[in-house]
């Protein structure tokens, strides 16, 4: 596989992440310039934010938990030359659940809909890591 079609599914990862982080910034200035939330409100963490930037927030710092292993794995099948079209396939299908749960995190945010995107996204990204390893330990 091309490396561009074996890293585009992580730099949309990627992207999707600084989307987030930057559609988070205006809603909290907004939560401070209206006085809804005040520095002491937040200043250890509480979650004391408007809903929209609650669940703005939380899916931001989502891509920060199971994408970990998603951009490990592909650097590591990238250097290691194992990142085939199954690889490829299975990130797409990654990437795409990850896209659907954040788009169901910052809008209706219906729970079960966004734990199945969950569900198959990490499904997927547990397959790649058991076709990774064995193909390593096998050496194939």
């Amino acid at each position: 596989m091309s490396p561009q079609a074996i890293l585009l599914p992580l730099f949309v990862e990627v992207i999707l992440t600084f989307l987030l982080l930057f559609w988070l910034a205006p809603l909290r200035a907004r939560d401070f310039s209206s006085g809804k939330v005040r520095e002491e409100d937040i200043a250890l963490r509480q979650p004391n934010w408007s809903p929209a930037a609650l669940q703005v927030a939380y899916s931001y710092s989502n891509q920060f938990e199971l994408p970990v292993l998603f951009y490990v794995l592909t650097i590591l099948a990238f250097i290691t030359h194992h990142a085939g079209l199954l690889f490829v396939l299975l990130a797409w299908v990654f990437v795409i659940f990850r896209l659907l749960q954040a788009y169901m995190h910052v809008t209706s945010n219906r729970v079960r809909v966004r734990g199945i995107f969950f569900g198959i996204s990490a499904l997927a990204l547990a397959i790649m890591w058991v076709v990774f390893i064995v193909e390593i330990l096998t050496g194939t």
